[in-house]
């Protein structure tokens, strides 16, 4: 690869921003697991950040509270239908009766313009899937500081996201716990106008990435063909959304961040590990060179990753509860079983041709996760789906965005309408 690591882009500009109090936000996807998880760290550091704005799909009600309690300047709503009976609802009527000012409310078609508005210092980037994507890039475009949560971005987009990124001079900063726990731990640079040098130039030999497993770690094989939707989103360790949940329970989610961070981290296939980790307290580990080993560990609550992105080069409050290694007695590490979990090896796959693959990889997976959850499909279905997908489509090539996105949409036409 010929990319520059966008940590670079990261830390060398992140020590050449003042951090300006109160910082100005756009909150994509506010009313999500990270969107929530953000506010709830806004709100423990007063005087740090000015909500802008809240970007919500659906929820409009949880979106009514989070206005009342933070008072942005502008929602946008991207649900037609959703939009509609905010204006048809009357909800304005809220923020009169509290006597607070009512916010500028837009449907979808103003989000990208919002992304880039000049008033907005920081995008949490926290919508979930493919549709978090171009109001990612816009972000990146404007040369604003982007939290990333939104992975799919960077697997479906990731060469481009990072040119984008160089050109505007947006920072990046990881937010899922894997990455930003990389983040952490990764050499800072003597001087600041030093440029980082690459993993293998700062002794990096292996990064490895943990995984919790899921709910059907210890679950017979045979048992695999009859899981619900239900037991598939019941993580053990973290609260998260339904598809992400599935995702940790086949592990497509550890596919999708090796991925994500081959693209983050400048890295080769062969120097991204996974490891099981039960207890979900070591995120991510270094391994350098010499025979040192880095890790980062919290407990499992995504306010860590997101303080620590928020706040950087500051540490903020989180919220999280303090970390307590002798209650816990022992941290358990195991290798992954690729028969029990076949998407890691489809992910070995992927890496070696991350920016095609990586698109139709996500893809696949984001329809059949989809049908699973309705269930169109069984749970064994979601990596067989994938796999034809993989196959179906091994001969594409991309020149740029615009054609990432019509692979994007082929694949998700051939897996709908697969029986």
């Amino acid at each position: 690869m010929n990319h520059a690591p966008p940590h670079q882009d990261v830390q060398n500009a992140s020590r050449q921003i003042q951090f300006q109090e109160p910082e100005s936000v756009l909150v994509l996807g506010s009313t999500g697991t990270i969107g929530c998880n953000t506010l709830d760290v806004i709100g423990r550091n007063p005087g740090f950040f000015r909500v802008y704005g809240l970007v919500a799909h659906s929820s409009i009600e949880k979106l009514l509270q989070q206005a009342l309690q933070y008072e942005p300047e502008v929602l946008v709503i991207t649900q037609p239908e959703a939009y509609s009976k905010w204006k048809t609802q009357q909800f304005d009527a809220a923020f009169t009766a509290e006597g607070k000012r009512i916010p500028q409310v837009l449907p979808k078609e103003s989000l990208l313009e919002v992304c880039a508005h000049p008033d907005i210092h920081t995008v949490v980037a926290g919508i979930v899937g493919a549709a978090g994507l171009l109001p990612t890039m816009a972000a990146v475009n404007a040369g604003k500081r982007v939290l990333l949560a939104n992975k799919e971005s960077l697997v479906l987009a990731g060469r481009f996201l990072m040119q984008a990124a160089r050109k505007s001079g947006a920072v990046l900063l990881p937010v899922d716990s894997e990455h930003n726990a990389i983040f952490q731990c990764w050499p800072a640079t003597i001087g600041q106008n030093v440029k980082l040098m690459g993993a293998d130039r700062l002794g990096i030999a292996q990064i490895t990435l943990t995984a919790s497993g899921g709910p059907f770690r210890l679950t017979p094989l045979h048992e695999l063909k009859d899981v619900t939707p239900k037991a598939a989103t019941a993580h053990p360790n973290w609260v998260m959304g339904p598809k992400i949940s599935v995702d940790s329970a086949t592990m497509a989610n550890k596919a999708l961040e090796l991925i994500e961070a081959l693209w983050l981290f400048d890295l080769k296939p062969e120097q991204l590990n996974v490891l099981i980790h039960p207890q979900s307290i070591v995120h991510a580990l270094l391994q350098f060179t010499d025979g040192s080993v880095l890790a980062q560990l919290s407990n499992p609550d995504m306010r860590v990753p997101i303080a620590n992105a928020l706040g950087h080069p500051k540490r903020l409050m989180s919220g999280a509860p303090p970390l307590n290694l002798a209650a816990l007695a022992q941290l358990q590490f195991e290798r992954p079983c690729e028969i029990r979990f076949p998407m890691l090896a489809l992910a070995r796959q992927v890496l070696q041709h991350a920016s095609v693959q990586g698109v139709v990889f996500n893809a696949a997976n984001e329809v059949a996760v989809a049908r699973f959850l309705n269930q169109s499909i069984g749970f064994l279905d979601i990596v067989k789906y994938v796999r034809q997908a993989l196959e179906r489509f091994s001969g594409s090539n991309i020149e740029n965005l615009d054609d990432a996105l019509v692979l994007d949409e082929e694949v998700r036409s051939f897996i709908a309408a697969m029986a």
